[in-house]
């Protein structure tokens, strides 16, 4: 359970799809899709698409169309005996029982959610403490999701369980029907293992329910025609009473079409209970309201687009832009503090416990009972600080920071029953080590309590972080993961992985799939930093934004002609790889800087930036791209769009797009289409779908292992 209130965001997500093979983010909302609108106001630019057939997910002359492709593509790649080594090699990774059990705390319990060879839909289940300390502790199974979707005739997919605090005996559990976004909900009771009968139950949709109490909900769901944004995601929020029928449920807020979405939550926290409301303009614009027992909603004034939270006494504002308050201007990438019963009342003192430089950005922060774990980034290292509330400047101390080029972060375990926290430590080539720890308000006591298997021989690679410069000078740093013997001749095969996007920061992380299934064989791994990323906080995402997309590009080009002219790889020998927005990144590497790759593996991607706000849940996204359906916004889109920009006899190095038939978020509309427009033009595209998965193209870690391998052994075949 969440120990405080996240007042914006925190359940829209982006175009992402973190995948273990590599250290990708793609999530840019969890969603349900809405059907292509082609009889929008967009449809007379469509007129020309001749592919616009292709758009309905589920339609039988689409799914006879991929299948054909995909059976071109597994005969092409994915018919060796090496590759299948390859993927019983990542499988093996994501499947070892050595792997670190994460938890989250509810109660006197730590819960985890798992996935192995035996249960690949997997295992809700829960421990102790004492016995999580074990190296093999005993765990309580609550849900066999692979029992209940064999019971039930149904692809179960695991999406989380929210229990009512402080019993936690009364759960929400939300599952996905093979991946999609759109989760069913259903009332669980821990006692009796059992879901509930009569008990709160919601249909198939992009739901938010969290609970009031124990016989009410906040709801926000499909309730109907027009009750859902055009960006697929709820307009309306209600308040549920056990035993009503749904229709029944009192209205709480209701926004407008254009917004992205509407929730609203109860904070829990002994002492200081509180409920609040979220309506989410777009996608970094919010307005947050605290509800009044009576149902009165009264705003809290912090700008719209900061990062705001409510723990216990304190508001912490996160800023995004310049602020000017109480007299003072606060800079963007701040974080500030103050009592929040004492701002609700007018007064606009704060504390400031972050200030941004150019190297240095905040990447996360966390309490525990008495103190706030701070997390920042210096050039893309971490370091951890542990700030103590009193009057005036809070107590500062160093909490530790990374080991070289790597990454660190740490959480509180209960912030409402202790100063315990975890922390974790990962590298391109440090598996992952899970501590534990307590604050205290001097000494800090902290111990190893996992660590992951070493899946790859490290000690035969080294990892380097350098700076490409970019089209307009800017400094990008990129990290290269390669042998300790590699020679600068210019013959290595070379992954360059990239996202560059809504603010989500590549940070050092343990990959053994990357190691097992590229490292390996002799290639070499890079991560570009480029704009539109969180890596230098909010300047670095806003640089990329709208119009001024095309400086993600020209920085991970930058970074791709660094390594060239270090003698890193060579055009012939580079291949480069994104998902979600990183697909569109690769998208454009392909139409706009085709000289630059041999081959491209590109995820399920957004492509049809004309299209894009009709497709799934692409209307969310306006504030990170533009709105097409605006002439002068369509005028600098247009230079972006992939599938605009894709022409004949355009000379493109060859590409895999693979996509998901369940991704109800970006969709595979895009990617699609984008493989038969490049296949009617004669060029080498190739097409994988797989039929289940969601936006993370896998609904188990079978489907995900083959879902790498193939990435892998496309870019293997073409860049060795």
């Amino acid at each position: 359970m969440k120990t405080f209130i996240l007042l914006l965001a925190g359940a829209v997500a982006c175009a992402c799809a973190p995948i273990d093979n590599r250290p990708a983010p793609v999530d840019m909302h969890p969603g349900n899709a809405a059907a292509p609108d082609i009889s929008s106001a967009s449809t007379a630019a469509a007129v020309d698409d001749p592919y616009l057939w292709l758009e309905p997910s589920d339609d039988p002359k689409a799914l006879e169309w991929v299948r054909a492709r995909n059976a071109e593509t597994v005969g092409a790649y994915a018919s060796t005996p090496a590759f299948t080594t390859m993927r019983d090699q990542i499988l093996e990774v994501m499947d070892s029982e050595a792997r670190i059990p994460f938890v989250g705390k509810m109660g006197p319990y730590y819960y985890n959610f798992w996935r192995d060879k035996a249960n690949p839909l997997g295992l809700w289940r829960r421990t102790t403490l004492s016995e999580y300390r074990k190296d093999h502790p005993k765990w309580d199974v609550l849900i066999d999701v692979d029992a209940l979707a064999k019971s039930e005739n149904e692809r179960w997919v695991w999406h989380g369980a929210d229990c009512l605090r402080p019993d936690y005996r009364h759960c929400l559990v939300s599952l996905s029907r093979a991946g999609a976004d759109a989760t069913v909900v259903r009332e669980f009771d821990l006692v009796s293992r059992t879901f509930v009968k009569d008990g709160f139950t919601l249909a198939d949709a992009k739901t938010q329910a969290s609970w009031i109490d124990a016989n009410s909900l906040y709801v926000s769901t499909d309730f109907g025609p027009g009750s859902m944004t055009k960006s697929s995601y709820p307009r309306i929020v209600k308040e549920w009473k056990r035993g009503t029928p749904i229709t029944d449920a009192k209205l709480v807020y209701e926004g407008t079409n254009d917004d992205n979405f509407i929730s609203a939550h109860r904070d829990h926290t002994p002492g200081f209970v509180r409920d609040f409301v979220v309506r989410s303009i777009a996608f970094y614009r919010h307005e947050v309201f605290l509800r009044g027992k009576n149902g009165s909603l009264v705003k809290i004034d912090v700008p719209i687009d900061s990062d705001a939270q409510v723990r216990q006494e304190w508001l912490t504002v996160q800023t995004r832009t310049p602020w000017t308050v109480g007299g003072k201007t606060y800079p963007a990438g701040a974080l500030l503090a103050a009592n929040f019963d004492r701002f609700m009342s007018g007064q606009r003192d704060f504390t400031v416990l972050f200030t941004p430089t150019d190297t240095i950005s905040l990447d996360s922060f966390s309490w525990t009972r008495h103190h706030l774990i701070v997390n920042t980034m210096n050039d893309v290292v971490s370091h951890l600080e542990v700030l103590t509330p009193k009057a005036g400047e809070w107590l500062r101390r160093p909490l530790g920071g990374a080991p070289a080029l790597s990454a660190i972060t740490a959480g509180g375990v209960d912030a409402d029953e202790s100063d315990a926290y975890f922390l974790t430590v990962s590298g391109y080539l440090e598996p992952t080590t899970l501590y534990y720890g307590t604050l205290g308000s001097v000494a800090t006591k902290t111990a190893p309590i996992k660590h992951a298997p070493r899946f790859f021989d490290a000690s035969k690679y080294h990892v380097e972080r350098n700076f490409a410069q970019s089209k307009d000078g800017t400094r990008v740093p990129y990290f290269v993961v390669a042998s300790k013997t590699i020679k600068p001749d210019g013959s290595n095969p070379t992954i360059l992985y990239g996202y560059g996007g809504f603010e989500i920061s590549m940070q050092p992380h343990y990959s053994g799939s990357v190691g097992r299934a590229w490292l390996a064989h002799g290639g070499v791994f890079v991560v570009a930093n480029i704009r539109g990323g969180g890596e230098y906080g909010p300047r670095w995402h806003q640089a990329a934004l709208k119009a001024q997309r095309p400086r993600a590009f020209e920085d991970f080009a930058a970074v791709a002609q660094d390594l060239v002219a270090r003698g890193i790889t060579s055009r012939a020998h580079l291949g480069a790889m994104g998902g979600s927005n990183g697909g569109l990144l690769v998208g454009n590497m392909l139409t706009e800087y085709p000289q630059l790759f041999s081959a491209i593996v590109c995820e399920v991607p957004l492509l049809d930036m004309k299209r894009y706000t009709h497709l799934s849940a692409g209307a969310s996204w306006i504030a990170e791209y533009g709105d097409p359906d605006k002439p002068d916004e369509w005028a600098y889109i247009s230079t972006f769009s992939p599938y605009q920009n894709v022409h004949k006899d355009g000379k493109y190095p060859p590409v895999l797009f693979t996509t998901s038939t369940r991704d109800d978020r970006v969709g595979p509309a895009q990617a699609r289409k984008m493989a038969a427009k490049m296949l009617g033009y004669g060029d080498d595209a190739s097409l994988y779908e797989n039929i289940e998965g969601g936006h993370g193209g896998a609904a188990d870690n079978k489907q995900a292992a083959f879902m790498a391998a193939l990435g892998y052994a496309y870019l293997w075949d073409h860049l060795k």
